[in-house]
């Protein structure tokens, strides 16, 4: 994960606002929040792919089984950030996911590579992934 990206290198895109409350003493996002501005990155991405959305209304879901995180350099209260996101890997169950996190000016910030296993909310169990049409589209470029 010691790659350096830009947001060309990502299929989608989205737009997270700084809150106050995300802010450490030191007037930096505090670390966790990280995380959490990735989830919401991961969840508008996936709803982006329609054999997915689909799927999430029949009862199934992501798991997160894996999270690596590298912070690059801190976010700053008012500061504008862009979050990238596409797909490394699809295997059957299993998806690796990559993000990055951008300023206005497209510096890096963090880079996060998860794993998510595909679940049945249902029977509480992994499932195979659904079919997804084109899924190169949504790699990492």
């Amino acid at each position: 994960m010691s790659t350096i990206y830009s947001p060309d290198d990502f299929y989608h895109h989205c737009s997270i606002d700084v809150r106050f409350r995300d802010l450490d003493p030191l007037n930096h996002v505090n670390n966790a929040v990280f995380n959490t501005y990735f989830e919401e990155a991961r969840i508008r991405f996936i709803q982006t792919v329609p054999e997915l959305n689909h799927s999430m209304g029949e009862g199934f879901s992501f798991v997160l089984a894996h999270l690596d995180l590298k912070y690059v350099k801190p976010v700053l209260y008012r500061e504008s950030i862009r979050i990238g996101s596409s797909l490394k890997k699809i295997g059957n169950s299993s998806i690796i996911g990559i993000q990055a996190i951008f300023s206005a000016e497209d510096e890096l910030k963090a880079i996060s590579e998860t794993t998510g296993v595909w679940y049945n909310t249902t029977t509480k169990r992994p499932s195979r992934l659904p079919d997804i049409n084109n899924p190169e589209q949504y790699l990492l470029r």
